[in-house]
């Protein structure tokens, strides 16, 4: 019997514990947000949410609804206070839990983004595996109410646009809440920011109408990479420069570039593999940084008369693709000694090689950096011509 009895009250023990959920959520009283902007609106923030109308985006016709998103935005004296507060016009909770992308307006950036993402960092219903981006020349809010075309939710669209651009176009990083907040803690690297800027005609790009043309009349557009020193956005990577700062850090999974031909006009290639190494020394107590970059790539298009089959002339496009990644990459780290910001992480890697030797430049490296000498040392190899081996261009001439 006393067997039997605790036997009872372990099931009902167990049947209490596992009878519901006690922060359960229903659906129907969620507002789901996928995308956040944040402002300044003069001394106050704010904040704009980009909201999932979920009946529309099932393709259920008669929803009331003719987007698959509605933005709300308040203000507050912090953004966790205009989060609230928009409450006060959405008839639903708030849902952070799935949010996609976090945009920053480039006058928050450049005020400084610690305060802003402390209360972000904080809320334990919010994931980090979201997108962190700057709006370049605009506003966060402006850029949530620009409609997308292909992707009706365009915090997906922004989303899933970065990732594949970072996989395949050199000039895109991604960056995530948890690694841009680590790397604002560090003395030994600076952060870095993916810009977005809004093309075409902004005001119609909020309308329905845009998606339904076949050439919108607004569209989102990834452009650069913000340079941040410590909170603060300071300036911007152009494309080439943006390209070398991935070069450098070792991003480029993939993407497309182009050569001078020898007699003139152009060829692309393909970048398929590369492999950087960027280690410290120090040479007569003063730190230098030793770039090493690996690189495997195809001709993808020609569009000059060259010979692909003669070897010489393989080695020589070899040391052309050699001298144009040394200049890119220069002109990342020229950009970056400008404005006295470690985006590289060189810090790190004279700390790894010679910890004395960092204590000693770490109260000054922001100086120490925009005069470090830095070797740059490029190994490049041509490993296929496509399916077609010689130029069209060549074989017409020898016609």
């Amino acid at each position: 019997m006393k067997r039997l009895g605790r036997i009872l009250c372990t099931l009902i023990l167990v049947g209490i514990v596992l009878s519901g959920c006690w922060d359960r959520h229903e659906l129907n009283d969620l507002a789901i947000t996928v995308g956040v902007g944040l402002d300044k609106s003069g001394k106050d923030y704010l904040v704009t949410a980009q909201i999932v109308n979920p009946s529309e985006v099932a393709a259920k016709k008669g929803s009331g609804y003719s987007t698959a998103i509605t933005t709300f935005s308040a203000t507050g004296v912090s953004t966790l206070e205009a989060a609230r507060k928009l409450t006060t016009l959405i008839p639903r909770k708030i849902f952070g839990s799935h949010l996609r992308i976090l945009v920053i307006g480039e006058e928050l950036a450049r005020e400084g983004v610690s305060k802003v993402l402390d209360g972000l960092a904080r809320d334990h219903e919010i994931r980090s595996d979201f997108y962190i981006i700057v709006a370049r020349d605009t506003t966060a809010a402006s850029v949530l109410k620009i409609l997308t075309p292909i992707e009706r939710i365009p915090a997906n669209k922004m989303f899933k646009t970065l990732e594949s651009s970072e996989k395949a176009w050199a000039p895109t990083v991604s960056v995530e809440l948890d690694r841009f907040i680590s790397n604002l803690g560090k003395p030994t690297r600076n952060s870095v920011l993916t810009g977005i800027r809004i093309l075409g005609d902004k005001q119609k790009g909020k309308s329905e109408s845009n998606l339904s043309e076949t050439t919108p009349s607004s569209y989102l557009e990834y452009s650069g990479i913000a340079i941040f020193m410590k909170d603060k956005l300071v300036d911007w990577l152009n494309e080439e420069e943006s390209k070398g700062f991935n070069y450098i850090m070792g991003n480029v999974k993939s993407t497309m570039g182009h050569l001078k031909c020898p007699q003139g006009e152009t060829l692309s290639i393909e970048v398929i593999r590369t492999n950087t190494k960027v280690k410290g020394h120090v040479v007569n107590g003063k730190p230098e940084i030793n770039i090493h970059l690996f690189m495997e790539e195809n001709i993808s298009e020609v569009h000059c008369q060259i010979d692909l089959l003669d070897p010489n002339t393989i080695h020589e496009l070899e040391q052309i693709s050699k001298t144009t990644l040394k200049k890119i990459m220069t002109s990342a780290i020229k950009k970056a000694k400008q404005n006295k910001a470690d985006i590289f992480g060189f810090g790190e890697a004279i700390e790894d090689v010679s910890p004395k030797t960092w204590l000693k430049v770490k109260s000054d490296w922001e100086n120490e950096f925009a005069k470090i000498k830095v070797n740059i040392d490029t190994d490049v190899h041509i490993r296929g011509l496509g399916t077609t081996n010689n130029s069209i261009i060549e074989r017409s001439v020898e016609d």
